[in-house]
């Protein structure tokens, strides 16, 4: 087994990795001032972003939730990894090689890297199985549905032999063990020992948001196979089919830099494969499993849901199932900042097949024929009843209001309340009645109670201290201010300067505590990293202060702008130091005699104290 990394090695990989670059695989970042970045938290749902990330610092931390830390932490908080899992797969990324203390590069022998070196093995064998005879079925299948060659190398689709043990060979000579790739998912369990989980079916990696392989589906190709028609990856430890969406890894580029923001979710692999060629690059799908919630709290961050100015457009079947997952949708739909919608081929068609059939550019028009959300579950709430009838109306009413009641935006609710009346014939007031009805039915107060309830248990733990919490007085601004821009500007504001406003003891017990920190750690001032290092040994319950003072956004036009505001609050903090100084010496002469020894002496100090006072401002 490998030993320790070394820690020269751990911060040379922290220092070349930019965590903008890591963070923004998953985060839809935007500027937020001066050398800060902010998005949708990805350690707890919000609506609107509080974190932020200052790329040259190394760090993150959310306004919200008090997460913070650098790459290394993130890593591992996103993707459950070990300390050295985490720098191996940076290492791995920037193609350095890591040293560790028993000596030599030795690669990582277990955990979850092994999944994925597990499952990107697979991958490749997959693909170069495609080529063969026996996959003349699979590329016939591709063929069919209008995907050539190059469509399948884009993709990633490749092709599992027959074999019982093909997999399983080919991996095991590279190294893998029959615990390895059960642990990926890759292998079931027999009476006669492990064979392959994907035989003679078409295989489609699946990828999570950075691109890495977690997991496959395989389509059915022949009808003497008696197994289900597309059969996926078990849950693993790198694979939880309701956090994963096909396609996003190659969506996620364009989804965010879309006006507006779209994202297209369709139903199946080759959809979002008909979807992409024929120019919708936005589209993903869900893996065997229903849309959900853990899906939309993914979708929002690569988004950057902020607003109702993003779309979600969802494409379902006519037929029944279409529908029933359309109203499942619904219901987590109200996630969304972004309006939602529904797009359904006028024939009833999926893009694939749509694509088949009337080619590029009908797959594009689809999307101008989407409908609100809301008015397509409408539709589907009064469809079975007979509106020519006083009881069907009545009857569509009691099914459709709550669809209203539950509208998020007050704006819209009274909008799609006149909307249904007309749709049903009914008196516009009797409607409203029956909308507020609904809204306040003793199910829904039931909820409400539930949330609202107090957690059983002890006492809450005392909170920590943040911005929010500090008082608004001068002297508090002044050292907050002072402190930000140490923490975010220290390596480029003068360092005799920044030593010696950083021995000042600030009024505020709390900053004072942040203050202390950064007198300490001067002398890494100039590493990569050096604040963030600093803000993990600030003591409770101060450290959140200390995350919040390195993330919070600082006034300034530009990076020059921030330094000389920096330097400007180091002599304003000295400058205060010095009056206090003097302030104090001033009461001591009144009180001693001033042809004494300790009234000359009193006199030098003043002289010496409106010397450096001089000395401080011509330094401006």
């Amino acid at each position: 087994m490998a030993g320790r990394i070394a820690q020269a090695d751990v911060e040379e990989v922290k220092a070349r990795t930019n965590i903008a670059d890591i963070i923004g695989e998953r985060v839809a970042l935007k500027p937020a001032g001066v050398g800060s970045m902010k998005g949708l938290c990805p350690f707890h749902d919000e609506r609107s972003p509080s974190f932020n990330v200052r790329p040259q610092a190394g760090f993150y931390h959310c306004f919200g939730c008090g997460e913070s830390g650098d790459v290394y932490s993130f890593l591992r908080k996103m993707d459950h990894l070990s300390f050295q899992e985490a720098v191996e797969r940076l290492a791995g990324r920037i193609g350095y090689t890591l040293h560790y203390e028993d000596g030599g590069a030795t690669p990582d022998k277990g955990g979850r890297t092994r999944l994925y070196a597990a499952n990107a093995a697979a991958a490749e064998f997959f693909r170069a199985q495609l080529t063969t005879a026996e996959a003349e079925i699979g590329r016939r299948f591709l063929g069919e549905r209008g995907f050539d060659a190059g469509a399948a190398a884009h993709f990633g689709v490749g092709y599992a032999p027959q074999s019982w043990d093909a997999l399983i060979t080919a991996l095991s000579a590279q190294g893998f063990t029959a615990d390895e790739l059960s642990a990926a998912g890759l292998v079931s369990a027999g009476q006669r020992g492990p064979y392959d989980r994907f035989r003679g079916r078409l295989v489609w990696p699946i990828r999570d948001v950075t691109g890495q392989t977690i997991g496959f589906g395989a389509r059915r190709l022949r009808e003497d196979d008696k197994g289900p028609k597309y059969l996926n990856t078990p849950e693993t430890a790198i694979y939880h089919k309701a956090q994963v969406l096909y396609g996003l890894d190659l969506a996620k580029r364009d989804i965010a830099r879309g006006e507006p923001r779209r994202v297209v979710v369709v139903e199946g692999y080759t959809d979002v494969m008909a979807c992409h060629l024929a120019g919708i690059t936005t589209a993903v799908a869900t893996c065997g499993t229903a849309f959900g919630a853990e899906h939309i709290t993914v979708l929002r961050r690569v988004m950057g849901d902020e607003s109702a100015a993003g779309e979600v457009v969802f494409t379902f079947d006519p037929d029944a199932a279409g529908q029933k997952a359309a109203l499942r949708a619904f219901a987590e739909a109200k996630r969304f900042n972004a309006q939602t919608y529904v797009a359904v081929a006028p024939d009833g068609l999926d893009p694939c097949d749509l694509r088949i059939r009337k080619g590029d550019g009908a797959v594009r028009a689809l999307m101008d024929t989407k409908v609100p959300m809301v008015e397509f579950v409408l539709d589907q709430r009064i469809a079975g009843f007979d509106l020519s009838s006083v009881e069907g109306r009545v009857g569509a009413l009691r099914a459709a209001a709550p669809v209203v009641a539950e509208l998020r935006d007050r704006l819209l609710q009274p909008e799609y309340t006149r909307v249904l009346a007309r749709r049903l014939g009914l008196d516009p007031d009797d409607v409203r009645r029956e909308v507020a009805r609904a809204g306040n039915a003793p199910a829904r107060r039931d909820e409400s109670q539930r949330t609202q309830a107090p957690a059983e248990g002890g006492d809450a733990a005392a909170p920590a201290v943040t911005l929010a919490s500090l008082r608004p007085d001068r002297d508090t601004l002044l050292e907050r201010d002072a402190l930000m821009g140490f923490l975010q500007y220290g390596h480029r504001v003068d360092a005799d300067l920044l030593r010696r406003a950083s021995t000042v003891p600030f009024r505020n017990p709390a900053l004072e505590a942040v203050r202390a920190v950064i007198a300490e750690h001067l002398d890494q001032v100039s590493r990569p990293g050096w604040a963030s290092a600093a803000v993990e040994t600030i003591r409770e319950p101060y450290r959140a202060l200390g995350g919040q003072l390195l993330a919070a956004e600082f006034p300034a036009r530009d990076e020059d702008g921030a330094v000389a505001s920096a330097t400007s609050l180091a002599r304003a903090l000295l400058s205060r130091d010095l009056d206090a100084q003097k302030a104090e010496l001033l009461g001591a002469v009144q009180r001693v005699p001033a042809d004494s020894d300790e009234g000359r002496a009193l006199r030098v100090r003043l002289r010496d104290l409106d010397l450096e006072r001089h000395r401080l401002r011509s330094e401006q």
